[in-house]
C-alpha cells in the first residue's frame, strides 16, 4: 500500500466507522462498559483496536460524501448497541433474579449503586452482578466481543449494518426469557419464604405469644442465606448458558 493512500477520504473515512464501531461496542456490552472504566480510557481503548485491526479493514464500500458518512456512523452505533442490548438481556438475568431475591428475603430496601450500570438496585443483585462479571471474565467474553468485531469486519461492511426482522424478534424473545429465567433461579427461594410464611402464620394462631418480627424473620433470612449459598453455583452456571446462547445468537448479523 502506498503511504499517501491512506490519507484519501476512503482510508480516513473507514479509520472513523472502525472507531464509532469500536466505540459503540465499548459503550454497551458488559464488561467493557462497566461504570468504573472512564470514557477516556474506552475511548483509547476504541482507538488502539482501531488501529490494530485497521489492517485487516476491507475496502470501503461506500461512496464518500456528508449524508452517507452520517448514516454509516449512525449504522456503526446501532451495530453496537445491539450486540450490547443482546448481551446485557443475557446478563441482567441474575440481577432480576437478585431483585426478586431481596424482596423475599426482606432487603428490597438495602440498595446499594451498581458499578456495572450506575444505578442503585438492591444488595443481593449488586453481589450476583459483580460474581457475573467475575465469570464472565473467566468466560474470556472480552475475547469473544474482539474476535466477533474482526469477523464481523468481512461479513458486515463498515456503514452498511441493518436491523434485521429476525434479530428484532430474537430481542422480543430475549426480554421475555429474561423474566423467565430470572424467576426460575429465584423459585427456590421464593418457594422457601412462602412455606417459611404459611408455617409462621400457623405458629401465631396455635402460640399468639409467638413474635414475628424477633423471632420469624431472623430464622427466615437465616434460611434463605443458607439456600442462596446452595444455589450460587447453580446460578453463575445458568448465567454463563445464558451468555453463550446469546453469544451464539449473534451468528444472525452474518
Amino acid at each position: 500500500m502506498n503511504w499517501a493512500e491512506i490519507f484519501t477520504d476512503t482510508y480516513i473515512v473507514g479509520f472513523v466507522l472502525l472507531f464509532f464501531r469500536f466505540a459503540a461496542l465499548f459503550l454497551a456490552v458488559p464488561i467493557f462498559s462497566h461504570q468504573n472504566i472512564p470514557l477516556t480510557i474506552k475511548a483509547a481503548m476504541a482507538f488502539f483496536f482501531t488501529i490494530v485491526f485497521y489492517a485487516s479493514l476491507p475496502p470501503l464500500q461506500i461512496e464518500v460524501n456528508i449524508s452517507n458518512v452520517i448514516l454509516a456512523i449512525l449504522s456503526e452505533f446501532m451495530f453496537g448497541l445491539v450486540i450490547g442490548i443482546v448481551l446485557l438481556l443475557a446478563y441482567n438475568v441474575i440481577t432480576f433474579a437478585g431483585g426478586q431475591i431481596s424482596f423475599m428475603m426482606g432487603f428490597s430496601m438495602a440498595s446499594a449503586i451498581d458499578p456495572q450500570s450506575g444505578i442503585s438496585m438492591p444488595i443481593i443483585s449488586q453481589f450476583l452482578s459483580l460474581m457475573g462479571l467475575m465469570v464472565l471474565v473467566e468466560m474470556d467474553l472480552h475475547h469473544w466481543v474482539l474476535l466477533f468485531v474482526d469477523k464481523s469486519l468481512s461479513s458486515i461492511p463498515l456503514g452498511e449494518f441493518i436491523m434485521s426482522k429476525d434479530l428484532f424478534e430474537y430481542i422480543m424473545h430475549a426480554c421475555a426469557n429474561m423474566f423467565l429465567v430470572g424467576f426460575v433461579i429465584a423459585f427456590p427461594i421464593t418457594a422457601l419464604s412462602l412455606l417459611a410464611d404459611i408455617i409462621f402464620g400457623m405458629l401465631m394462631k396455635t402460640m399468639p405469644q409467638f413474635n414475628l418480627l424477633v423471632i420469624g424473620f431472623p430464622i427466615k433470612i437465616m434460611v434463605s442465606f443458607a439456600v442462596f449459598i446452595a444455589t450460587l453455583t447453580a446460578t453463575m452456571l445458568i448465567l454463563k448458558g445464558q451468555m453463550q446462547e446469546a453469544f451464539n445468537a449473534l451468528e444472525m448479523f452474518f
